[in-house]
Formats: structure tokens, C-alpha cells, sequence
């Protein structure tokens, strides 16, 4: 664990932190001065003492396959601090040979590995009391869908010039109806319908499509029986049935390809987005976490490293939402840039997956070599072209996202061709990571 060439640089560390006041205090953590009884073990452990404005020092504990955090100070934040500057140092200086934890480390780790090691217990289930309940959400969705479909023939037949001015209470309220009939899912995407005539120029025709989406996603609920069952998966699952247990579980060596967070419309929910791809069977995964307002999600996957993990697909969503299941080592950093592809082969794996998933915004590519291509007109006008060949993919940024990303592409780039990760989608492609030539080393550029 304690070799140069598997501990963790600072920028990956700094990814952790959950706030730019903690990335900046636990950077001044990240020298020797405060610290004492510092160590790591041959088990990916690492602990030390910290002190601080009291006479008794923090103790401090990383567990490196989680990761995960303890620490005797009193913040609220994960990481705190103290396990931000702990990280810091080892990644810097390392601590030496591994050995043994002192008894407090040890007890929190020990822990750990009796929880991991007790199985679930399985609650008992009552079959015929599951069948009924489906059967009453299932009748109130359909109810809701009935009514959403009313909503929107009626704004089709007066028109939707008057969107600008009615703001978001008019979605929000339809948004409230769907949450009533059980249908979370729905509920996100009609929120998301009050947003729209902000936009910008050309909002009549996005929201037109957005439109059309949700009328098929109510269609193909009045007929799921109907469907196949991998596309009747992910009907449910886009209307907010949670996933049945028994989805594929797959073991991997798994590269954390990208990790941003994004904040829902009202404010109320942060969802944090982990992009992996598994280095041996070349399988894309989105690993998603929430955190209500001020509390960032609890996982923080620095992005760069490599976690050899079970990885449990949940039914439809095109088989990209997963949950990270058992982690047999601790992360270390990835090797080589991840290999690329052309533009035109990204656009048919996202064709690809649109027949599975007719609702899919977009799909995990990697693409290179590539150049950025600077636009006269603002971001929209940006450009990634293959370094060899005569296409290029427009690059897309959501609404409310800084261009300095881009910049920063373009600065790393220097006019010649680079590595970058991000979503495809039908609106263009938006880079999240990008690799220089010859360079494991990621450049995050959200």
C-alpha cells in the first residue's frame, strides 16, 4: 500500500472534499507539523493524530477501499478536514512500512470489516400483500398518467406561448399531482417543464420534445404488459418503480471515469453522478447518491483511480445504473489513458442505446484523439473533431454550467489532440475528463 506507485496524488485527494472551505483547510493540514503517530497498514488502513485547539488531539482513521472516514473532531462533514490533511500527507511522504493499527484505529476498522462480513437479513415477505399493493400503485399511476395526458392536450390545444409568463407554479402543481398518484419519476420530468422557456432562444422547440417524451413514457405505461421485458423495465423504472432485486452483478477492476454533482429545480435534492467503466469487460456504470440541501452525498470517488469492486445493475436505464457492492482492494491509481473512439462511433453506441432506452439522455463515451475546436458564437458553437477523419461532435453544456471547462480543455489541449470522457447525447456532447497524450493523470473539468 505504502509504494509511490499506488498512493493517491493531491488532486484526487482534493476531489473528496465536500466543500472548497474544507478542500482548503485540509490542504493546510497536508504537512507533517500537526500530526503524530502517523501509520498505514498492509489492510489499505491509514490513521494519525491531530492536533488541534484543544489539549487533546484528533485521532484520525482512512480506510482507503471504502473510502471511508472516522474522526474524533466534531465536524459534519465527510471528510472532514483532518482526513482530507492525512490523506494529503500520505499521498506526499507515504508512512513508511505497514503495521499494526493502535487500538482505536483498530476498533473502528474492526468494525467495519464485522459489518461488511454479517450478511442482510432478509425480511420476511408476504406475497399476496406485495401483489395487492403493486396493484393499487399501479392503478394510481395510471391514474395520474390519464390526467397528464389531459394537461398536455389541453396546453397543445391553446399553445404554449404563454409558458414565459407562467413560471414554474403550473408545473410544480402538476409535478405535486404525480408525486400524489406514486409516480416520482414522472414528477422529475414534469418539474423539469418549468425550467424550460428560461432557456434561452429556442425553448418552444425543446419543450415541444420534452413534450413528446412524456407522451410516450405515458403510452408505454398504459401498455408495459405488453412490452418486452427489458424495455417494460425500464418504463417502470423511468416512471419511479423501484427496481426489482436479482439485476446482473459484475466483477471488475473499475476506473472512476467522472464525478459531478447537480442540484434538482427547486433545490431540494443534490445528486451526485459517478461515471466507472470496468477495465476488463469494458462495461459503462452510473453510480448515483443523493444528499438533501447543505449535506453533500457521502460518496466521493476521487476521479483517476481504479477500484477492484462488484458492481450490482439494477433492470432497465439501458443497463448503466449500478451500486457498488464489495471492494476486494483498495484504490489505487489507473495505470493508462483509457482508449478512445471516433466520433461517429460514439453517436452509434448512443443510437445503440436509445433502443433499449427510448428516454435516455445521453451515453458514457470516450473519445480520441480528438481536438477542441473553439467557437466564435459561445460555448454551443465548440467543437470536438477527430484528430483523424473530417467529423466532429457539438459540445453541449447544461444550462447554468461555466465554460471555463472548456477553456481548461482547450489550454490542456493546446491545439492538438487529447482524451476526453463525457456524456452523448442528442444534443451534442458534454466533456467531463480529459487525458493529454501518453498521460494516466486525469484533468476533471467539472
Amino acid at each position: 500500500m505504502t509504494e509511490q506507485g499506488v498512493r493517491w496524488t493531491a488532486e484526487q485527494v482534493l476531489a473528496l472534499a465536500p466543500d472548497d472551505a474544507s478542500r482548503k483547510a485540509g490542504g493546510r493540514l497536508g504537512a507533517a507539523g500537526p500530526w503524530s503517530l502517523t501509520g498505514g497498514s498492509a489492510s489499505d488502513a491509514l490513521w494519525g493524530s491531530c492536533k488541534g485547539s484543544g489539549s487533546t488531539p484528533y485521532r484520525t482513521v482512512v480506510d482507503l477501499s471504502g473510502p471511508a472516514y472516522t474522526c474524533s473532531c466534531p465536524s459534519r462533514k465527510f471528510p472532514c478536514k483532518h482526513a482530507l490533511g492525512l490523506l494529503l500527507l500520505w499521498a506526499a511522504e507515504g508512512f513508511g512500512d505497514p503495521a499494526e493499527p493502535p487500538d482505536w484505529a483498530g476498533e473502528w476498522l474492526a468494525g467495519r470489516a464485522a459489518k461488511a462480513a454479517r450478511p442482510a437479513a432478509a425480511a420476511p415477505v408476504d406475497a399476496e400483500a406485495a401483489r395487492r399493493r403493486a396493484e393499487r400503485r399501479a392503478g394510481r399511476i395510471g391514474a395520474g398518467v390519464a390526467e397528464l395526458e389531459q394537461r398536455l392536450a389541453d396546453l397543445l390545444r391553446g399553445g404554449i406561448a404563454g409558458q414565459q409568463q407562467a413560471g414554474y407554479a403550473p408545473w410544480e402543481e402538476v409535478a405535486a399531482r404525480m408525486v400524489d398518484a406514486q409516480a416520482p419519476g414522472l414528477a422529475a420530468r414534469v418539474r423539469e417543464l418549468g425550467a424550460i422557456p428560461g432557456c434561452g432562444a429556442g425553448w418552444p422547440a425543446r419543450m415541444l420534445e420534452e413534450f413528446a417524451l412524456l407522451h410516450l413514457l405515458d403510452r408505454a405505461w398504459l401498455g408495459v404488459s405488453g412490452l418486452p421485458e427489458p424495455l417494460a423495465a425500464t418504463v417502470r423504472s423511468r416512471v419511479g418503480l423501484p427496481s426489482p432485486p436479482g439485476g446482473e452483478t459484475v466483477r471488475d477492476r473499475w476506473l472512476v471515469l467522472a464525478q459531478y454533482d447537480s442540484a434538482s429545480p427547486d433545490g431540494r435534492l443534490t445528486t451526485r453522478r459517478t461515471w466507472l467503466r470496468g477495465l476488463e469487460g469494458g462495461r459503462p456504470a452510473l453510480v448515483l447518491d443523493f444528499g438533501p440541501p447543505g449535506r453533500p452525498p457521502g460518496l466521493a470517488l476521487p476521479v483517476g483511480l481504479v477500484l477492484e469492486a462488484e458492481a450490482r445493475f439494477r433492470p432497465g436505464s439501458a443497463g448503466l445504473r449500478a451500486e457498488l457492492g464489495d471492494r476486494t482492494a483498495a484504490a489505487v491509481p489507473a495505470a493508462r489513458t483509457p482508449p478512445g473512439v471516433s466520433t461517429g462511433e460514439a453517436l452509434e453506441a448512443y443510437g445503440t442505446a436509445l433502443r433499449e432506452d427510448p428516454w435516455l439522455e445521453s451515453w458514457p463515451v470516450v473519445l480520441g484523439p480528438v481536438v477542441p475546436v473553439p467557437g466564435e458564437g459561445g460555448e454551443a458553437a465548440w467543437q470536438l473533431a477527430d484528430a483523424q477523419g473530417t467529423s466532429a461532435l457539438p459540445v453541449a453544456l447544461p444550462p447554468g454550467r461555466s465554460r471555463s471547462g472548456l477553456w481548461q480543455l482547450a489550454a490542456l489541449s493546446g491545439g492538438g489532440p487529447v482524451t476526453v470522457f463525457g456524456e452523448c447525447g442528442h444534443r451534442g456532447f458534454t466533456p467531463l475528463t480529459a487525458w493529454q497524450p501518453g498521460s494516466p493523470e486525469p484533468v476533471p473539468l467539472v
